[in-house]
């Protein structure tokens, strides 16, 4: 089967899916006047996958990002455009670092939690800030699964579950980085056959494009040598606020999803598809974060809060598909999420501790962020009712997120 492809060229018809069913308070600022967001995603289209980046690019913002515990030097990158935001990146698990942008009181204020350098990444005891996610994002049950009568058995990271690839997945490799102009960098790796046990020769792409829109645009692109289970994703902790600004429950959501995928007490997908009507994960009408994030509900208790999937209500029109919107209640910073993937995972960050340091000194404190991670649904390769994640020779895995911000 053939994974999600973006159509480069129907891009624009996202206005149609967004017209009427986002509309939230706005605020002043002289940033984007619009909540329309029929201009999104008016990046390049991404080149063909490569497992090397090439050397001979006379552009780079690199400047070190400290070393690893082995002594590789790791490198960060800076886009910009014509507002002043700045998005920070590091080739350590092709992260997103940083997210710079202007709230409503014209003040610059970061969004996007993390950390100062790379040792603090590879110290930290929550390792998925702001990371590339693969080779299979979220949980695959008991560490298993069979393809064409072959079983494969995977290292267990969570519990009995592997979680976002296993003990080293793409957030822990050093990725080559080719930054190809302010605005545009991409990340390649190659995940060789039997990498955390998965089969075949994995070549992966992931360009960040920021546009004078204040988008950032994440194009994934992968091919295979082997069939292969292939669901990737980005692990950005956002507080719309600003990083280490506080909790996060009062941040205004809205998804855009009728129905989403109950799980079990090990955060494993039961199987059913069942409505968000009538239970605490109803965001279809727009309301915070903390409305009912603790009612007595059996799966409410099973994520510790919001950890789950939701099943994306689909476009009526070919591109991308408003995924969600949330506002920072004291910013007034609103980020859309646009995507062409069927799943969304909202998670309101339960299992934060405040054991690690972000890069403005505060701690990661209980549900100081939140994550909204573009993706198939969580353990497809066993669940034959979801959308299959399988990745074929001669195929390419294409697929495109955008994370747009404003303010009004």
């Amino acid at each position: 089967m053939r994974l999600i492809k973006p159509r480069i060229t129907t891009l624009l018809a996202i206005a149609l899916c967004m017209s009427g069913i986002f509309n939230l308070i706005s605020c002043n600022s002289n940033q984007n006047k619009t909540e329309n967001t029929s201009n999104s995603s008016t990046s390049t289209d991404s080149a063909s996958t490569t497992n090397t980046a090439a050397s001979s690019d006379s552009f780079t913002s690199a400047k070190s990002f400290g070393k690893l515990k082995d002594g590789t030097e790791m490198q960060q990158y800076t886009l910009t455009n014509k507002k002043g935001t700045k998005a920070i990146f590091t080739n350590y698990g092709a992260r997103w670092v940083s997210f710079l942008i202007r709230d409503k009181d014209d003040k610059i204020i970061d969004v996007v939690a993390g950390f100062k350098d790379a040792a603090a990444y590879e110290a930290s005891t929550e390792p998925y800030f702001g990371a590339t996610i693969g080779r299979v994002g979220n949980r695959i049950a008991k560490g298993r699964f069979t393809l064409d009568g072959k079983e494969y058995k995977l290292f267990t990271n969570n519990g009995s579950n592997t979680l976002h690839g296993g003990k080293k997945g793409f957030q822990a490799v050093v990725w080559q980085a080719n930054q190809k102009d302010d605005h545009t960098l991409e990340f390649t790796y190659l995940s060789k056959d039997g990498e955390e046990n998965f089969p075949g020769n994995l070549n992966v792409k992931v360009t960040y494009a920021l546009t004078d829109d204040n988008e950032l645009t994440i194009d994934y692109e992968a091919t295979t040598n082997k069939k292969t289970p292939v669901n990737l994703t980005n692990h950005a902790f956002f507080n719309l606020n600003g990083e280490g600004s506080g909790t996060i429950l009062n941040h205004v959501l809205q998804i855009n999803a009728d129905r989403y995928t109950p799980v079990d007490a090990n955060l494993i997908p039961t199987g059913k598809i069942e409505p968000v009507a009538g239970t605490p994960f109803d965001f279809r009408e727009r309301k915070p974060i903390g409305t009912n994030i603790n009612e007595k509900n059996e799966q409410l208790k099973n994520g510790g809060g919001f950890d789950h999937n939701y099943v994306l209500n689909e476009n009526k029109a070919p591109g991308l598909n408003m995924a969600a919107r949330v506002k920072g209640d004291k910013s007034g910073i609103i980020m859309d999420v646009l995507t062409l993937e069927p799943g969304l995972q909202f998670y309101s960050g339960n299992f934060m501790q405040g054991k690690n340091t972000f890069k403005s000194g505060a701690k990661d404190d209980y549900r100081t962020a939140f994550c909204l991670e573009t993706q198939h649904f969580p353990d497809a390769p066993n669940q034959p009712n979801f959308p299959s994640i399988l990745l074929e020779p001669g195929e390419k895995y294409q697929t495109r997120t955008v994370y747009k911000f404003f303010c009004r």
